[in-house]
């Protein structure tokens, strides 16, 4: 059992069907797992927060193992540059809700259990009606906000979760709010500067370790509902991909820190850093730093307008596309050291894939004081130039 009370996993059938014996008969044949564990299976239920790369290796096998009803909760829609690792969706899948995709794959597998999906982003104003109808929670997220939504949730309803992160070719994995075990604000009080934890679409990520990553956390979400072998809780499992190194670190609960006893948007934007404020609340666009459509952008320049055109993403994208009249290519991270070459006597037009790191760049030049011009975001980057100017630019 999970816990005495609040997450045990009430077993409700009594006996398996025939059919359920020839599907789950290789867990029968497991001591440690055997008719009465497949039962607890059965009868257990996950919340999974996102159904992308992480999220699909770990929807795919709780299916295969029969966790009885499956909740899917994700405001995305597939897209084509998901297909390299999130092995859940296929190209006849692209343009669909990814939790829609994800309930069609699911049955596929497994028809006999039930899927529950919410397309919807997971956030305050709605994390304890859903995950209070969970056992267990799996994080399948790529931004800290959601994440501290999840550890800040789960502590107050006593709901344990498995955390999963990747990044390039490392991953982590560990088991938080286990029966009283150390949360994730005890691991990570705040969330680091964005430059130093970028997601998947800015750093890129070995389309495999999603897999591995996942599988990791699938298997311990099994752990838990079993009640066998030794979770994670109390310690990060730390996988390198490159080097096939794979070792857990210890960590323990800060007795100083204030337990969390209600969930507040305060809390979580007091968590996370500036980069990841756009998830809580739009908070970047709500400043008036001034937003400029790519359609807009490509009219006024083509009657004449001039503005300096700053691209402000990584240099392995930048070999992916640039944007026409670029001028000048830096790095976000690297902008404050190199402000000098940005023009103070002509508007400028900052642009990224998606609009988030170059809106952190159009604060950071107008809290300077040194740009008297206007200074623009180009709203929605390269993905929403691709929908709306000219799509043979690639998104990716």
């Amino acid at each position: 059992m999970i816990d005495d009370n609040k997450t045990s996993i009430e077993v409700v059938n009594k006996n398996l069907t025939n059919d359920q014996k020839a599907r789950y008969a290789r867990h029968l044949m497991l001591p440690q797992v055997g008719e009465k564990g497949q039962l607890k299976i059965n009868s257990s239920s996950v919340l999974v927060v996102g159904a992308g790369g992480l999220g699909s290796p770990v929807l795919m096998y709780l299916a295969a193992a029969g966790i009885g009803r499956i909740g899917i909760i994700d405001d995305d829609v597939v897209d084509i540059t998901n297909l390299q690792r999130q092995i859940l969706h296929s190209t006849s899948s692209i343009g669909e809700s990814k939790v829609d995709s994800a309930k069609k794959r699911i049955y596929q597998i497994n028809p006999d259990i039930k899927v529950e999906i919410f397309n919807l982003r997971l956030d305050v104003g709605n994390a304890e009606r859903i995950i209070s109808n969970y056992d267990v929670i799996v994080d399948g997220t790529d931004n800290f906000a959601t994440r501290y939504t999840i550890s800040d949730c789960c502590e107050i309803l006593e709901k344990p979760w498995v955390f999963g992160s990747i990044h390039r070719f490392e991953g982590q994995v560990s088991v938080f709010n286990l029966r009283g075990s150390p949360n994730y604000r005890d691991l990570f009080p705040k969330a680091p500067p964005p430059e130093l934890a970028p997601n998947c679409a800015q750093a890129g990520v070995l389309g495999v370790l999603p897999g591995i990553v996942g599988s990791f956390q699938a298997n311990e979400v099994l752990k838990i509902v079993l009640d066998i072998g030794d979770t994670l809780d109390g310690r990060l499992l730390l996988i390198d991909a490159l080097s096939m190194n794979i070792r857990s670190v210890k960590y323990y609960s800060d007795e100083k820190r204030k337990r969390v006893t209600e969930l507040s948007e305060e809390s979580i934007y007091c968590s996370v850093e500036t980069g990841e404020q756009q998830s809580l609340d739009a908070s970047i666009k709500q400043e008036s730093m001034g937003e400029i459509q790519p359609s807009d952008y490509f009219e006024k320049v083509k009657h004449g307008w001039r503005p300096f055109f700053l691209d402000v993403r990584g240099e392995a994208e930048e070999r992916i596309v640039s944007l026409p009249n670029t001028d000048l290519r830096i790095t976000h991270t690297e902008v404050p050291s190199r402000i000098h070459e940005i023009p103070t006597d002509r508007d400028i037009v900052v642009y990224c894939r998606s609009g988030m790191r170059s809106a952190m760049i159009v604060r950071l030049l107008k809290q300077s004081g040194n740009y008297p011009k206007s200074v623009y975001n180009l709203s929605g980057g390269i993905h929403l130039w691709s929908n709306t100017v000219d799509s043979s630019v690639p998104k990716y």
